[in-house]
């Protein structure tokens, strides 16, 4: 069967979602294809920090109603190294922003609440993409399964916002992208924990023994991390050696780690990978399918929401004007944030963890970064500017596509 729509969505994540209920404010329609049963979807386990960039983003889509009511506000963010911590006074460096901590679940289930309620065949579920195909011309068409059936789903563009593993990024030629990798050589193990959390900010920690995170996802449930060898798995950290480990690596004089039942664990690889172009006719990649940072940072749900923002953008622009300028320079503008970003989360992650790969001057080196962080308010503004989320001028301006390939539409 086919059937039209005018952006063909395919993944049902935070970027595809927000595009979503964005273009639904302006009147344009589309339809989200999602692989995933909805449970799994609103299921998952992912980042729980919001800049303030993404939450203004969420706002416009009229999707902060419960963010507002549950959102835990933070103005600043503490750094340790051996135990000694350092506060950095993100309100203070940045002149007012924020973060906000409130989980990538219950963003997507927000979002999926307000699709779901203002139209019900706006997301299709168990539906998986299979094919794009007509991305040189005027109509593209993603062919899907959905409920034992092949569908044609006929749209004017197509949103590739389905991971690192999905099909949009396979529809690009190969011959003309570019990827840049980079893994590195341990993975974070992260537990929910039915506890409430022993800070009032997020605990960013190098230790001898390596990194640790202590984050939370509301007053009463507690996120936290260790770093672990890339060989680890689950059997190798029973409840005990975890909480010993955070213990150890979070610990400083006067301060008690709060213990509880653990709810979940898992094990997730570090890595850095970026993809260009994000573009390739009327197909525009946004999100984990273009490019991932490793969560030191705290990046990539809040790169996936800037991409969208900027895609969004230049949709609005094409609809209302027939303008195709932001969308020729898509690819050149989301790239100059992304590089960025790419920059923060891999200083953050080298200065913060034990790499048994390097030497005994690297790990000065590592002292030496914390130390200067320390004592000077400029580079601890550095470091906020960034936290916080940089400034939206930093997609915008770009007046050509100097990566990807340049396409003129037509309304």
């Amino acid at each position: 069967m086919n059937h039209h729509t005018q952006v063909g969505i395919i993944g049902a994540g935070p970027s595809g979602l927000l595009l979503a209920q964005l273009l639904h404010t302006q009147g344009i329609n589309s339809v989200v294809l999602e692989n995933r049963p909805r449970q799994r979807v609103e299921s998952r386990q992912r980042a729980g920090l919001l800049e303030q960039n993404t939450v203004d983003r969420l706002r416009q889509a009229g999707a902060t109603d419960r963010l507002d009511r549950e959102g835990l506000v933070h103005d600043g963010v503490i750094l340790s190294y051996n135990g000694h911590r350092h506060r950095i006074d993100l309100a203070h460096l940045t002149g007012g922003s924020r973060v906000t901590i409130y989980a990538q679940t219950e963003v997507v289930k927000d979002l999926i609440q307000l699709r779901l309620h203002e139209d019900e065949q706006s997301i299709l579920f168990e539906a998986e993409a299979t094919a794009i195909d007509g991305l040189d011309g005027y109509a593209p068409a993603i062919h899907y399964t959905h409920q034992g059936e092949n569908h044609t789903l006929i749209c004017d563009f197509v949103a590739g916002c389905d991971g690192f593993h999905g099909i949009a990024r396979q529809a690009i030629p190969a011959h003309l992208t570019t990827t840049y990798d980079k893994v590195y050589p341990y993975c974070w193990l992260g537990i929910l924990a039915k506890v409430p959390p022993s800070t009032d900010e997020l605990i960013y920690a190098y230790h001898d023994r390596g990194f640790a995170l202590h984050s939370m996802r509301s007053p009463e449930i507690s996120r936290l991390y260790v770093q672990c060898d890339v060989t680890d798995t689950l059997d190798d950290w029973p409840d005990e050696r975890i909480w010993a480990e955070l213990q150890l690596r979070l610990g400083t004089a006067g301060w008690t780690l709060a213990e509880g039942p653990i709810l979940e664990k898992t094990i997730t690889p570090m890595r850095s990978f970026v993809s260009e172009p994000m573009q390739f006719g009327r197909l525009f990649l946004a999100g984990d399918s273009a490019h991932i940072v490793p969560p030191t940072g705290a990046k990539g749900l809040n790169m996936a929401v800037a991409d969208t923002g900027y895609l969004f953008d230049a949709l609005m622009r094409w609809y209302q004007a027939g303008s195709s300028l932001e969308l020729d320079a898509y690819t050149a503008g989301c790239m100059r944030r992304v590089w960025r970003v790419q920059e923060f989360s891999n200083f953050m992650t080298d200065m913060l963890h034990r790499d048994s790969t390097k030497s005994s001057f690297d790990a000065h080196l590592q002292a030496s970064r914390f130390n200067q962080l320390v004592n000077s308010e400029a580079a601890s503004t550095v470091i906020a500017e960034n936290y916080v989320g940089l400034a939206a001028s930093w997609a915008t301006g770009v007046t050509g596509s100097e990566h990807g390939q340049s396409t003129t539409f037509h309304a």
